[in-house]
């Protein structure tokens, strides 16, 4: 039991994530969770509104069981595989985050200068989590796939589009932490 409530080392997770990927291939399917949204969406009736989603979503239907697997392992994980110990952060992004007003760093997953109510029923909460969100899809949508399709299906099937949507990532990563964070939380 202690194996599992402890972070798997990257000789163990990868070749399963490497296995997953075969399979997959094995079975002529792709891997990504923003396409899931896609097919709830079709599922709701947004077909009717817009051709985006007119298509044949039960064959997605087995791409579903992703999300739920997601669901269900991260409260699993969470509620009975945690052993509530702090996460693990380097010193040094600690304290750039204290630095940034952020109090509870690696305390817990969601930090409460974001994610309390309080902070997210205020102007500034609603405003970043409106125009996050819409980044966020827009993101998606304009770079054919979410981080998990791109980085995971994409690269191990060796598409430049994948890569290039990879280092659009990282780069707006890095725009994020160094110079958007700082001006939303900095004072």
């Amino acid at each position: 039991m202690e194996y599992i409530l402890q972070p798997w080392p990257w000789y163990v997770s990868g070749p399963l994530i490497a296995l997953v990927m075969l399979i997959l291939v094995f079975f002529g399917k792709t891997f990504g969770m923003s396409s899931n949204l896609q097919t709830l969406c079709s599922i709701g009736g947004a077909g009717k509104y817009s051709d985006y989603f007119r298509f044949d979503w039960k064959a997605q239907r087995w791409n579903l069981t992703v999300v739920l697997g997601a669901v269900l392992g991260g409260f699993i994980a969470t509620q009975y595989l945690s052993d509530g110990s702090a996460i693990a952060l380097s010193a040094e992004t600690i304290s750039d985050l204290n630095a940034l007003g952020f109090n509870e760093v690696g305390e817990t997953l969601l930090p409460p200068e974001i994610y309390s109510w309080e902070n997210v029923l205020s102007l500034k909460g609603i405003s970043i989590l409106v125009i996050a969100g819409f980044l966020v899809g827009f993101g998606t949508r304009y770079a054919g796939g979410c981080t998990s399709g791109h980085a995971i299906t994409g690269l191990s099937n060796l598409q430049l589009p994948s890569l290039i949507a990879v280092i659009g990532f990282f780069i707006g990563g890095l725009i994020m932490t160094f110079f958007i964070l700082p001006l939303i939380f900095g004072s």
